[in-house]
């Protein structure tokens, strides 16, 4: 015991001595480095004590009306009372059952994606789920009532218009890619034509389009869901911006791994399918999932069109007469959702760097 506590002596000052050298290196390296450690603690002790007091220990969290709301703590009554409609929109409450369904096979797939090796399977099981789910949500089969889309909302359009926007997006920002450093000038100009254009406008005209334009070229008579609309205009802003970043990934393999492809007999897309995009896409998973994860932000703006995602939901709530002025509460429960999604999404990136040995720092 004696020795024990003689090493645990000499192992305490050094960890004490190295929490003070990171100090001084990171914090007070210099005076002006100093003044923004002191200017930044000064900050979090003048928020953090007054939200901890407004969401936690001045707050109501009991009851089922406002009246059960007393003092000047946040009323998580709102949340709660509300959050079938934060988390389902206006889905008929006798078929929630469907979405619960959807959601635990998505934990299924997820981990067939992380434990399967078997790049087939993987395709299979994605296929099989998306269909599943499509059965389950819109209904009208194998006995399920129908739910049409203008009931849909809440967090389950955001996920559902996101996941739908980075599933479809992905492969034809691949395509788009190979034809803009294709060497046919007609398909290599389509491709950057498209690109620019894309790009050139912000991703509220092409909500507008695809809810106003679209329609207009299909025969007359002929009906177009909105939410499908909507679906595709995503699907086609961010295909545009996984291009470019895909096309910074092949621009990063080096000249001789093409000539080692060549060399090796291989055909144009044995090459670039076998060789060169799996390299291009480990180098471009930070920026995908940088794209991917303003697109799950993004996901606010089908409001304009008329879809009720969980911001608009927020919204709608809040304006129901029997809970007036309770937008704040809502509003720090989407914030805290939309940060667990995205934090979610950015750790599994680094993950994926890790595991592909990206040079992460």
């Amino acid at each position: 015991m004696a020795v024990y506590n003689q090493k645990k002596a000499r192992v305490a000052p050094s960890n004490t001595k190295g929490v003070i050298h990171w100090l001084k290196d990171n914090l007070f390296s210099t005076p002006l480095n100093t003044a923004m450690t002191f200017l930044g603690l000064a900050f979090l002790f003048w928020v953090i004590p007054p939200f901890v007091q407004w969401a936690y220990i001045d707050a109501n969290f009991a009851g089922s009306t406002r009246e059960d709301c007393t003092g000047d703590g946040a009323c998580w009554v709102f949340v709660k009372m509300k959050l079938d409609m934060f988390m389902y929109g206006f889905y008929p409450e006798s078929e929630i059952w469907r979405l619960n369904i959807s959601l635990a096979l998505f934990i299924v797939v997820f981990a067939t994606f992380k434990y399967a090796k078997n790049l087939k399977l993987k395709f299979l099981v994605t296929s099989i789920y998306f269909i599943t789910v499509f059965f389950l949500v819109n209904g009208g089969f194998f006995g399920l009532e129908q739910v049409p889309t203008d009931k849909w909302g809440g967090l389950m359009l955001t996920i559902l218009v996101a996941a739908v926007g980075i599933v479809f997006s992905f492969p034809i920002g691949i395509v788009i890619a190979f034809g803009r450093a294709s060497d046919l000038p007609i398909i290599r100009s389509v491709c950057v034509t498209y690109v620019e254009f894309i790009r050139g406008v912000p991703l509220i005209t092409i909500l507008f389009m695809s809810s106003v334009i679209l329609p207009l070229f299909f025969p007359e008579g002929m009906t177009f869901d909105k939410l499908l609309r909507a679906l595709i205009g995503i699907t086609l802003f961010q295909a545009a911006y996984v291009a470019e970043i895909i096309r910074g990934g092949l621009q990063s393999i080096p000249k001789g791994q093409y000539e080692a492809a060549d060399a090796v007999g291989l055909s144009y897309w044995q090459k670039m399918l076998l060789v060169i995009l799996p390299q291009a896409l480990k180098v471009a998973i930070p920026n995908l999932v940088g794209a991917f994860i303003s697109l799950f932000q993004d996901t606010t703006l089908v409001l304009i069109i008329g879809l009720f995602d969980l911001l608009a939901m927020v919204r709608i709530t809040a304006a129901d007469s029997s809970w007036l002025g309770m937008e704040t509460e809502g509003y720090v429960f989407v914030t805290v959702v939309f940060w667990a999604f995205c934090y979610g999404m950015s750790q599994y990136s680094q993950s994926l760097e890790r595991r592909f040995d990206t040079n992460l720092r």
